[in-house]
């Protein structure tokens, strides 16, 4: 009876852990705001927009999680090793 109990709170822990040791760094940021302006623009891609922005991006961690601003604007937001670009 105590193990299962117990097993939410593993499973949190975990859990937690993971969010801990995966949480993205500020070069996979950069990179997949790279990869994302390129995919939705050529013309941007071929003027190097993407590197412009993920140079001016400013990382912010949170420990279990993290993100990126340009201009005080979210820009990407990162977890569990996945990065997602804003639009």
């Amino acid at each position: 009876m105590a193990q299962r109990a117990l097993l939410p709170w593993l499973t949190l822990a975990a859990l937690l852990a993971a969010a801990y040791v995966f949480n993205p760094s500020a070069d996979r940021h950069r990179d997949k705001i790279k990869q994302a302006v390129a995919e939705r623009s050529q013309v941007e891609k071929l003027l190097g927009v993407g590197h412009l922005t993920a140079f001016a991006s400013r990382y912010h961690s949170l420990g279990l999680a993290s993100y990126t601003t340009v201009n005080d604007k979210l820009s990407s937001v990162g977890v569990l090793g996945m990065v997602f670009v804003a639009d």
